[in-house]
């Protein structure tokens, strides 16, 4: 098979493309020949050591695959042989195969492509977790999306709109603007404004505060955005790509504001279950469309570190698959 690895800890750039063994077929797994793979940002933080888990060298990037099954251990039941399904590998997505536990795996709804069904897991499942676990959010409230226009922006403006949120929509380019209004943004602007001037149009369009901050940017758009906030408005903190914020403290306390953590892969690991009935959940929505994951932009297999790249310095609007 051929296969993206990180030897050790480094630049992006130092990823090689390898033609190695097809992996032994494990009991209880399947085997897949992967069609997509979808590429996340937490992909290049893995590659250059930077998150919170470092797992031993050498390493095959990559968690959401979609692709055929090739081959059944004798012990699995329930899947056959050339059924197309989705599965979260934890690691090893960049390759031409994978072999995952069954028990990980899942047929795709039909009105699903292979890009979008192995880019949507993440951006959809962080803000599923986000919006009803975390925030337990009431329709009819307002919804400010920072970076709406990257993948988990973008699944951020969906899950809120098909909640019955009103969504205000802050991304870059017309070209993001316009997938965060296809997606049911109410209202957009221009994350090239000053913080400042994003904060009072937020404010503005809501009439006075939004309700939720959905934010995976932080740095000091995130410090700023948190006084758009009303009375007993929270702040969910997704990711810092921008760099960690330093909340003002006083913010929160004068005018009751709530700041909430979002881990979802930290609690998905820990409540497999529940995980599992919310990624149904998403699941069935998509099914009766009513909730849309964006088509992704695609790149060849021997580009990930192009594409990792691209995703870094936010040259993509949406989300990004390798394609063996």
């Amino acid at each position: 098979m051929r296969a993206i690895v990180c030897r050790q800890f480094g630049p992006i750039d130092d990823l090689v493309v390898e033609d190695r063994p097809s992996p032994d077929l494990f009991p209880s797994c399947v085997r897949i020949a992967v069609n997509a793979c979808g590429v996340n940002f937490v992909d290049a933080l893995f590659v250059q050591g930077k998150y919170q888990i470092k797992p031993p060298t050498p390493f095959v990037p990559g968690m959401e695959v979609v692709g055929r099954v090739t081959e059944v251990a004798p012990d699995v039941e329930g899947i056959a042989v050339g059924t197309r399904v989705f599965a979260n590998v934890g690691l090893g997505g960049f390759a031409s195969e994978a072999v995952v536990a069954a028990k990980r795996v899942m047929v795709l709804p039909d009105n699903l492509s292979d890009g979008q069904a192995a880019t949507f897991m993440q951006s959809y499942l962080t803000a599923w977790f986000a919006l009803v676990e975390r925030a337990r959010v009431e329709a009819g409230k307002w919804l400010l999306v920072i970076g709406a226009g990257s993948g988990v922006g973008l699944g951020a403006v969906d899950v809120g709109h098909a909640l019955g949120l009103r969504v205000i929509a802050v991304a870059s380019t017309d070209e993001k603007r316009r997938l965060a209004t296809e997606r049911g943004a109410d209202a957009v602007i221009d994350s090239r404004l000053t913080p400042d001037e994003i904060k009072e149009k937020a404010k503005e369009i809501s009439g006075g505060g939004v309700d939720y901050i959905y934010d995976p940017v932080g740095g000091e758009l995130g410090e700023t955005s948190l006084r758009a906030l009303t009375d007993d408005g929270q702040y969910l903190v997704i990711g810092f790509v921008g760099g960690i914020p330093r909340l003002p403290a006083n913010q929160v306390l004068l005018r009751n504001r709530r700041v909430t953590g979002v881990d979802w892969g930290g609690w998905a690991g820990k409540n497999p279950a529940l995980n599992d009935r919310m990624l149904a959940q998403v699941l069935e929505l998509i099914a009766q469309g009513r909730l849309r994951p964006v088509e992704p932009v695609t790149y060849a297999l021997d580009d990930a570190a192009r594409a990792l790249h691209d995703l870094e310095d936010r040259k993509v609007a949406g989300k990004i698959a390798l394609v063996p």
